[in-house]
């Protein structure tokens, strides 16, 4: 079914894998971990294994909300994190990892300056991470609502950050345009009608 552009009144974001190149961070972390003596060219083979490993990855993170555990996980997961700073393996502070999708800003600045559509970011990370890449790259700016994790009852795949997203927009479901780059995403926007 083709896309119905008069229809689009909102668009909603992922971030990462959308905003935020994680792929390209993921493979960075992998390629050392890939000898060469197995590996031709171990970049080629980290990128490879990162988008095989999307999908599954995308699936078990969706295993909490069916078995009625997400509530439960999610309190822990805050727990921890309130109880160590934001940092990773390494010590740096966590947002400097990420990478940004070259021309994100620019897009972001000229659909806020037409000033034609409600922005969203509905993102399966936790509150503190989403909004610590956003504040980073100064992109929070852009966005009318921000939908993470624990934001609404249950998380992508689930419609119910985009339902949340769009009664906060004052928009239909229908009229929301959901832009990411996972069957995640696609799914979440599709339950909810976007």
């Amino acid at each position: 079914m083709p896309l119905d552009l008069s229809r689009i009144r909102a668009l909603c974001f992922d971030v990462d894998g959308t905003l935020s190149d994680t792929d390209d961070l993921y493979a960075q972390k992998v390629t050392p971990f890939l000898p060469r003596f197995l590996f031709r060219d171990p970049e080629r083979a980290a990128r490879r294994f990162v988008m095989w490993i999307e999908s599954p990855g995308n699936a078990l993170m969706g295993l909490p909300d069916r078995f009625g555990l997400d509530d439960e996980l999610a309190a822990a997961i805050n727990w921890l994190s309130r109880r160590r700073p934001y940092r990773t393996l390494r010590g740096r502070r966590a947002w400097k990892s990420y990478l940004l999708v070259p021309g994100v800003d620019a897009m972001l600045a000229r659909l806020a300056e037409r000033g034609r559509f409600p922005l969203a970011v509905i993102s399966a990370r936790d509150e503190r991470g989403t909004r610590a890449f956003l504040d980073h790259f100064d992109l929070t700016r852009y966005f009318d609502v921000i939908v993470t994790a624990l934001t609404a009852a249950h998380t992508k795949p689930y419609p119910d950050p985009v339902l949340y997203a769009a009664q906060k927009m004052g928009v239909a479901p229908e009229a929301c345009l959901m832009i990411g780059d996972t069957t995640v995403d696609m799914r979440a926007g599709k339950s909810a009608g976007a």
